[in-house]
């Protein structure tokens, strides 16, 4: 087979779609895993870490009942109901939707099309690429293209010829994971500028923050004058008027086109205000056409992706790659306007400071909870984009200087905790260790601080609710029933094991920071999984506040002490300290029963098998559809067996993942923001630190990369180097296994290397071979 090379080439001009050989874009297919997909998972149209993300909605605006189901776009559908331009967690709206002939004003039903203004599609009349996406509506004969820069989306949709063409503004109705619309507001200007806002009440943020609100605003102008236009309210129109308040607001242009004409809308975004959004379009797109601004979004993804340069035979581990990793950078978007301006966590607006050239210093950024993150994410940030981790880490600061706490999730800057917990304690501190100190450090240490050991008056959406359990016991001790949130009794064990392993990443700061007190407070609370450790069973047990453990226990019974998982999946939840762990169990027994534990699961494909269900796999042995055992495959590092993560990993990336829209992330998994493809880019790189890079020397534990040759590109601000290479001769399908490492000629004799040296650029030479070897 003909090698395929995969080079990075600078902010290049070729188009995606056009499949050329140079173009990283071609590898990239948003369409795999979109069955149950998330409501960020799709949307071809958005630039990295953007916040203008148009997509195409199938069944948006059936809303999202508990506030985490997959909703937006599903491959499964046939229908299109139009093309919204908020893609965040708890975020959602500002729908626009072209159409022909008798005038629709409500969405209609999948079961219904012609009930409505949704349109029928053709999976082969569609192109979607990372920075561009086109469809063409059969019911309409209309083209509709989208493509966006950070804040601005561009919609341009190509007619036949009518005197009835419309394009709808659908504001004021739910969209996605946005919750119930409390308000909204659409009108058309003199200039034939149209602007608005939604404001909506996600449920989430309804959970973690009552009262708290999301609104969305826009600002768009139109490259063609409309013959006539309305406003609506679901199926009741009013013809001429320009203006509309209220849930349901919309609003309609009509336009008389010819064959093939095209017409464009370039929208700005804000979440602060109309004149950002406004200010936003002017500073981002005001000399933009759609074809410019689609190269330019191309061009930016490639420079992005051509940060981690493959060479490999195999297209189909390319294309998971590098899709992994467009989902990696794709969500987490902009929260903050070119001006600074950003939401704050009371409803008011904020306001970064700008350099001398006018530049806000850093970004705000809405975000899912950082569950996990440690473990695909924040390791990749901090190998190829430490610049955006940095930003990430000052964007959350803006919480805690606002609120006065760390928030785990933030939708509008509205906690989001999502899952009641919060492990943000980890990022900060994985980062420090990885070299990433341009923040401020003092600030982000009293904050993880407060995070880890204060309970106190602690709002919900601060997480850890039962922390001051943890603190007073070692422990969180276990109720089956408690009469406050969930979170603060419902999850004890798996609360006690994660906050644990934060415990632990603080007191490796604190040593850090000379901070020597906080340091064996920190220390003493890492080894809380000790106490719920059960010797009998050789598992992690619930226990209450006298000191017994639970009794009628099942280890294979998710949710009663564990989240989203259970006590087989969690018992392997001590990365911070993994020799301890397998000395209590005991080296042998430890490495048969993990051993055992991904032979059973891989009959599941490692998940919950076909079923289409983000919760399929929690009651299973090992499960790579959550986030709790995602580091699981890579404790045979730490007990003598490394050739069994050799094994596992690769056949985890071969079987789990997918190049199929239903089979993508297993088979409708959870992919939270990127997660699941952030991991899947940092077992194909052979690279992945149990510790989150949280430890006082982070070092990454190697196993057998993908690809034959692996180039990462890394930022001189940040680190000494230039690129780290990654080399892995006789490397096939047979040859799974690594017979010998060397770091710049010296041969390595554990699977492990520094992030230190990483990052001081050179190359890691893997010699591979058909046979398992333990000992180098």
């Amino acid at each position: 087979m003909k090698k395929i090379l995969l080079a990075l080439i600078a902010f290049v001009t070729v188009q995606c779609e056009a499949q050329t050989a140079t173009s990283l874009c071609q590898y990239v297919d948003p369409n795999i895993g979109t069955a149950h997909c998330r409501w960020f998972h799709y949307t071809p149209g958005a630039v990295p870490f953007g916040m203008a993300k148009p997509a195409p909605s199938t069944n948006g605006s059936y809303g999202n009942e508990n506030g985490w189901e997959a909703t937006g776009y599903d491959t499964r559908h046939q229908s299109i109901e139009g093309f919204p331009n908020f893609h965040e967690f708890q975020v959602g709206g500002i729908v626009f939707a072209p159409i022909t002939g008798k005038l629709q004003t409500t969405p209609g039903k999948l079961e219904d099309v012609d009930n409505g203004y949704r349109s029928r599609f053709d999976k082969k009349d569609e192109i979607a690429t990372a920075g561009y996406y086109a469809v063409l509506l059969k019911d309409y004969n209309i083209k509709a293209e989208l493509t966006a820069t950070k804040r601005v989306a561009f919609h341009r949709y190509t007619f036949p010829q009518s005197r009835e063409a419309h394009i709808l503004f659908d504001i004021g109705n739910k969209q996605g994971e946005s919750g119930a619309v409390k308000d909204a507001k659409v009108y058309l200007n003199a200039d034939g500028r149209i602007e608005g806002y939604v404001t909506t009440l996600p449920v989430y943020v309804q959970k973690y923050q009552p009262g708290g609100e999301v609104t969305m605003y826009f600002s768009a102008i139109i490259d063609k004058k409309p013959t006539g236009w309305g406003v609506f309210n679901g199926n009741d129109v009013s013809a001429g008027n320009k203006e509309i308040s209220g849930k349901g607001a919309g609003l309609y242009l009509t336009f008389s086109t010819n064959e093939q004409e095209a017409i464009t809308i370039k929208a700005g975004l804000s979440y602060t205000s109309i004149e950002n959004a406004k200010l936003n379009l002017q500073q981002e797109a005001a000399a933009l056409s759609f074809d410019a601004a689609k190269q330019h979004a191309q061009a930016t993804w490639e420079q992005y992706l051509g940060r981690i340069q493959i060479e490999t035979a195999d297209k189909s581990s390319a294309t998971k790659f590098y899709t992994g990793l467009y989902h990696a950078l794709l969500g987490r978007g902009l929260a903050s306007d070119v001006n600074g301006a950003y939401p704050k966590n009371d409803g008011t607006v904020g306001r970064i400071p700008l350099n001398k050239k006018g530049v806000p210093v850093h970004n705000h950024y809405n975000t899912d909870a950082v569950w996990g993150a440690y473990w695909n994410l924040t390791q990749l940030w901090a190998l190829a984009y430490p610049e955006y981790y940095a930003d990430f880490i000052k964007s959350q600061l803006l919480i805690y200087k606002d609120a006065g706490w760390l928030a785990d999730g933030i939708a509008n800057s509205r906690f989001v905790s999502g899952v009641g917990t919060n492990m943000v304690s980890i990022v900060f501190s994985g980062a420090y260790m990885a070299g990433i100190q341009d923040f401020d450090i003092q600030q982000a240490y009293a904050a993880a601080r407060k995070n880890e050991l204060d309970g106190k008056d602690r709002p919900r959406g601060a997480g850890k609710m039962d922390v001051d359990s943890f603190v007073k016991y070692g422990y969180v001790n276990h109720l089956d029933k408690g009469s406050s949130w969930e979170e603060a009794w419902k999850f004890s064990a798996s609360h006690t094991l994660e906050y644990a392993f934060s415990a632990y990443a603080m007191a490796q700061w604190a040593k850090q920071l000379g901070k020597e007190a906080d340091y064996k407070t920190f220390m003493r609370l890492s080894k809380g999984w000790e106490q719920l450790f059960d010797p009998a069973l050789k598992l992690v047990r619930p226990k209450k506040a006298d000191g017994s453990f639970v009794d009628n226990f099942d280890p294979s019974q998710p949710w009663r002490g564990f989240q989203e998982g259970n006590a087989w999946q969690y018992t392997y939840f001590v990365p911070h300290n993994p020799q301890a762990l397998i000395a209590k169990v005991g080296v042998n027994t430890f490495n048969a029963r993990l051993d055992s534990t991904f032979t059973i699961s891989e009959k599941a494909l490692f998940g919950g098998g076909a079923n289409i269900d983000a919760f399929a796999g929690i009651g299973g042995v090992y499960n790579h559809g959550n986030q709790p055992g995602l580091h699981i495959s890579w404790l045979f590092n730490f007990s003598g067996k490394p050739s069994l993560t050799q094994k596992w990993v690769r056949d985890i990336c071969n079987k789990f993942y997918g190049t199929e829209a239903v089979h993508g992330y297993g088979f409708g998994q959870d992919e939270d923001q990127g997660q699941l493809g952030a991991w899947y880019v940092m077992a194909a790189l052979g690279l992945f630190d149990v510790k989150g890079l949280a430890d006082a020397q982070p070092q990454m534990g190697i196993t057998a990369p993908l690809f034959n040759k692996i180039t990462i590109q890394l930022n001189q601000k940040y680190y000494a180097g230039k690129q780290f290479v990654i080399e892995a001769k006789n490397n096939s399908v047979q040859n799974g296994y690594i017979n010998t490492m060397q770091y710049n000629g010296k041969t390595l004799h554990q699977p492990f290397i520094s992030f230190a040296d990483i990052t001081k650029g050179g190359k890691l030479l893997l010699s591979m071979g058909d046979g398992a070897v333990d000992r180098y």
